[in-house]
């Protein structure tokens, strides 16, 4: 392996607009491949589980807290890369984050057990000239399989201090805090052959003079710009448009020198060899123990027989924790007994003998009041359906076993243009449509949370609802219920099936790192579920309020009672239903239990035909108003708009369908 000359780092320079944008204070970033530890190194760094950032144009999220031992110092928790330049939204805002932040140290953190594939990254983070250290987490597990890494000879290669650790159990962290006053600028991993280290420095030397950075090198961000990075495109493109052009037009006469190979693939390639050298000279490995019990496990959960019945029975414990005991038993202690039979009666009697004036009274404690509709819905309805399901969010993902339940899911998902990962939300969703729309963000590109996004508010009841189907056509015969599920399945599989055809992308192949599986530490899946719940209390519960005061707001101007005189045609003569239902579909869009419920309260009034099309109608229809006012955060008001307009169609027209074919066979 041969090293290079030093890069080529730029001096600040206070009046550079990036520089100007970069946010004061130093930072120490936290960077490496999915599933390799760094959330959790990143609360033993801080800890604490605090101050998500949401980088401009992703969903993805960025951690930031202040490092225990240094408070001037700001700690970033990055998402997962699996390698860079950077493609997917993980790795364009770990890339962002570097482009912008005030970089005082770049942590990478590794899998020690997979020297190479740590290695391969490090290549590139040595070219971007920033202060490093390397934290080689899970050496315990290294040490199961027989890997031994000689620290202090990959330390002396790469110029920077190297630690083994093991995060979970506080192994290792302390080295790492005092090493982070040692991190150096890391050596480079290798030199390119001379025609591409010339393309580089050409590159590089442009870099130099006309885009200056201040904390990555022009080296580094060459490198970069070479491999195509849509992120550092943007960034030049908003910093240096004028620039931008004449970058682009030298990288194309440099492609334009190599023939045989894309330039990007060639630097891709010498960096994965220049990798592999460096594994040989620093890695040993003994033999190998044989398999225990977490290895067993880990195998058969991704085993192609074996592998179902292990998922059915996490999804249904997963359901029976979050749908049932969340959704049910402590929704009911909550809104029934605690809200409904004890907070509510008492903040309505505080308002009502302090508040003189009537519409602010109804604002706050009526049939749509802030208080009675909104801060209950958001508390009693659904914090305890959000608490058990960030829980058992941190319980899969501290075990090991979300990325298992990925891979057994992905060749079923495929078939409507999605990878495993959509599996979560979709079983999510029998809960609350609601929390499960904002876990579309483990999904990697738009495409996927689109497509996600709309099966959820399309075809797939929440908890409460299911539970109103479930009793409803439960009690008029079992043909009833089967009819039910099989329509539902049947518009989730075509619906997803055409959309895949119609978004465009591609589906983006499930690539993932399968951790160990491991029993969860409870100090990490109650400072990530604490951490969750804060970020909800701030950030969503105001959803709430503004969507009941858009129906207060309504029903103040009439509109309300307008909409179900309107609805009463088509749900009387398209569906079969008795005027009144439309009723129903209203209350609907508010929360939807109560739709199906308010076709519940009709059970009387209801043919069997007449129930199966109206639970499949409003199982169908938009979702409740929550719902919709995440969609409108995570995906915009233009999206969620495109959406409703093609949902609510959707589902009067399968019930009219459905209406005549029952009665055509009937």
């Amino acid at each position: 392996m041969e090293t290079s000359a030093e890069s080529t780092r730029p001096s600040p320079l206070a009046d550079n607009e990036a520089a100007a944008a970069a946010p004061a204070g130093l930072v120490v970033a936290l960077v490496g491949h999915p599933n390799v530890g760094k959330s959790v190194l990143f609360h033993r760094l801080t800890g604490t589980y605090v101050n998500v950032s949401n980088y401009p144009g992703t969903t993805v999220e960025v951690s930031r807290a202040t490092l225990k031992i240094h408070k001037e110092q700001q700690v970033l928790d990055t998402p997962g890369v699996l390698s860079l330049p950077s493609r997917s939204d993980d790795e364009r805002a770990t890339l962002r984050a570097l482009l912008q932040e005030n970089l005082n140290c770049l942590v990478q953190v590794g899998d020690a057990k997979n020297l190479r594939r740590t290695l391969t990254l490090t290549a590139l983070l040595a070219d971007l000239g920033v202060p490093m250290v390397l934290m080689l987490n899970m050496a315990d597990e290294a040490e199961q399989r027989g890997i031994g890494v000689d620290d202090k000879l990959l330390a002396e290669a790469l110029g920077i201090p190297v630690i083994s650790g093991v995060a979970t159990r506080n192994e290792g962290v302390g080295a790492l805090e005092a090493a982070l006053a040692k991190a150096a600028r890391p050596e480079p991993l290798l030199c390119y052959d001379d025609a591409v280290e010339s393309a580089i420095g050409r590159l590089a030397a442009q870099f130099a003079s006309d885009v200056p950075h201040a904390h990555l090198s022009a080296r580094g961000l060459a490198i970069l710009y070479l491999g195509h990075d849509p992120e550092l495109e943007a960034w030049l493109d908003q910093h240096f448009p004028k620039t931008a052009a004449l970058l682009a037009a030298l990288r194309l006469n440099l492609e334009g020198e190599f023939t045989g190979q894309p330039l990007a693939a060639l630097l891709s390639g010498e960096r994965g060899r220049a990798a592999e050298a460096l594994t040989r000279t620093v890695a040993r490995e003994g033999k190998k123990p044989a398999s225990g019990k977490p290895l067993t496990a880990g195998q058969l959960a991704v085993h192609p027989v074996w592998g179902w019945p292990i998922l059915l029975g996490v999804l249904f414990l997963l359901y029976e924790f979050v749908g049932v005991f969340g959704a049910s038993t402590l929704v009911g202690l909550f809104e029934e007994d605690f809200f409904g039979g004890v907070l509510n009666p008492a903040f309505t009697e505080l308002v009502q003998n302090h508040v003189s004036i009537p519409w602010i009274v109804e604002l706050l404690v009526g049939e749509y009041g802030l208080w009675t509709m909104g801060m209950t819905y958001a508390l009693a309805l659904i914090l305890p359906i959000v608490t058990t399901f960030f829980f058992a969010f941190g319980i899969l993902e501290d075990s090991g076993y979300l990325p298992r339940l990925t891979v057994i899911a992905n060749r079923t998902f495929a078939a409507i243009g999605l990878n495993g990962k959509a599996v979560l939300p979709m079983v999510l969703g029998l809960g609350c449509v609601t929390m499960a729309t904002l876990t579309t963000r483990i999904l990697a590109t738009p495409r996927e949370r689109l497509i996600t996004t709309f099966l959820l508010a399309l075809a797939i009841p929440c908890s409460a609802q299911l539970g109103v189907v479930l009793g409803l056509l439960g009690g008029v015969s079992f043909g009833a219920l089967l009819t039910w599920a099989v329509c539902i399945l049947v518009v989730l599989l075509s619906s997803g099936w055409l959309a895949s055809r119609l978004i465009p992308g591609k589906r983006i192949p499930l690539m993932t790192e399968l951790p160990p599986l491991r029993w969860p530490v409870l100090g990490n899946v109650l400072k990530k579920t604490g951490g969750r719940l804060k970020w909800y209390l701030v950030e969503v519960i105001p959803l709430f309020l503004i969507g009941t005061f858009l129906m207060f707001a309504l029903d103040k101007i009439g509109a309300l009672p307008a909409i179900i005189e309107a609805g009463e045609p088509l749900v009387s003569g398209w569906l079969g239903l008795p005027k009144e239902a439309s009723a129903a579909f209203v209350m609907g869009f508010l929360r939807r239990d109560f739709g199906a419920t308010g076709l519940f309260a009709m059970t009387e009034h209801l043919s069997a035909i007449q129930a199966v099309v109206g639970m499949v109608t409003i199982t169908l229809f938009v979702p409740c108003i929550a719902s919709v006012m995440m969609i409108v955060k995570e995906q915009g008001l233009k999206v969620a708009v495109v959406l409703l307009a093609l949902i609510i169609p959707t589902a009067f027209l399968i019930g009219g369908i459905l209406n005549h074919l029952l009665r055509l066979f009937a």
